[in-house]
């Protein structure tokens, strides 16, 4: 196999990545390409900083395990087969499963930090930045945080402001420019996501375009 090509996606929390991603993934197979979550390589809650507060603070740089999730994607690069630990968000409740990350021609690794840490973004060959307005992002993480994650509203507002914002402005913005491609997604990313499917679609297929070394 050729040295795959590798596309990674970010933005700020609740831009619509996940759905972004999803939408696209269901057009693909494992044999023309592999999906990374950088949400799989957060550290163990006891190696989380805390803020200000003793709040643990998951939304920062550091809660992710890079030194791993470097050494994996290098490793997919290599087309090695890729074995990882669950992340089950530290509900004791969960057995975590072992995940499977295979070779393929393309390898999407995505997360609000694989354009700051170099190690990652170094290894990347097209950027995708998923972009929405603030108040769009902030009702998102509203409705998400209290559905599925069981927060109060409290919860939800203390963090956005004194962990999301502030990260998004350090940490994440400033590599938008660093984007080959800036997808919008206030209401829909239908025009982007054409865009991006059927350049992966070439690539899956054979399309030659130089991969990093």
């Amino acid at each position: 196999m050729n040295t795959p090509y590798i596309i990674g996606i970010t933005g700020g929390s609740a831009s619509g990545k996940t759905l972004f991603i999803r939408t696209l993934m269901k057009h693909f197979g494992e044999q023309e390409v592999c999906l990374i979550s950088q949400d799989e390589y957060y550290k163990k809650i006891e190696f989380q900083p805390l803020d200000a507060k003793g709040i643990v603070n998951f939304d920062t740089p550091f809660s992710i395990d890079n030194e791993l999730l470097a050494k994996d994607l290098k490793d997919l690069k290599e087309n090695k087969v890729v074995y990882k630990e669950e992340y089950t968000f530290n509900n004791p409740a969960l057995t975590p499963k072992t995940l499977t990350f295979k070779p393929a021609p393309v390898i999407i690794i995505e997360g609000v930090f694989v354009f700051y840490h170099p190690e990652i973004a170094n290894q990347l060959d097209l950027k995708i930045f998923v972009d929405a307005k603030e108040s769009v992002k902030l009702k998102r993480r509203i409705s998400r945080d209290q559905t599925e994650r069981g927060h109060s509203i409290e919860e939800v507002l203390y963090r956005y402001e004194y962990h999301v914002s502030p990260t998004y402005e350090k940490y994440i913005e400033p590599f938008r420019h660093d984007a080959d491609l800036v997808i919008p997604n206030n209401n829909s990313f239908e025009k982007g996501l054409e865009v991006v499917l059927s350049f992966i679609k070439l690539k899956a297929e054979g399309g030659k375009l130089k991969a990093k070394s």
